[in-house]
């Protein structure tokens, strides 16, 4: 009989597993009301905080979640062989208004990838474009081995 090893990722896999990906999954929530998309991201290894371009359309579930200053989740996983590692970012989102951009704000969003889930079918100028920080106050990471 074969059993999964399962392990605590380091900080430094952690950060080596979110510099190798720019996709993953956010969830938001407010109350009992969970909302989930795939997101692309950059990732500030030195922070430890991630940078988000998120495009909403004005009526969309979406920009109403995001109005609600929701409680935020972010999971990015892989899978390599009998290996699967996954990495889960908690705390709080935060947009940051473009009146308050800093320099260092303007070279983490430069360095974060084009947002790759834009697939609108509205005209591009009712397209909400809100520049986010997601600061963890918790970011951990799990290491299965499947049958060792």
């Amino acid at each position: 009989m074969t059993l999964d090893l399962e392990s605590e990722m380091s900080a430094g896999e952690v950060d080596g597993l979110l510099g190798r990906h720019e996709t993953g999954v956010l969830s938001l929530a407010r109350g009992d009301e969970p909302y989930a998309i795939p997101i692309s991201y950059g990732y500030d290894v030195d922070g430890r905080c991630f940078y988000l371009r998120l495009v909403s359309t004005p009526e969309s579930e979406k920009r109403r979640f995001l109005a609600s200053t929701p409680q935020s989740r972010l999971v990015v996983y892989e899978e390599d062989g009998d290996v699967y590692r996954s990495v889960v970012a908690t705390g709080d989102l935060r947009e940051v208004p473009r009146s308050e951009l800093t320099v260092d704000h303007v070279v983490q969003y430069g360095d974060a990838k084009r947002p790759l889930f834009e697939i609108w079918g509205e005209v591009e100028r009712d397209l909400d474009v809100g520049l986010y920080v997601l600061d963890p106050e918790e970011l951990s990471g799990r290491r299965v081995e499947v049958g060792r």
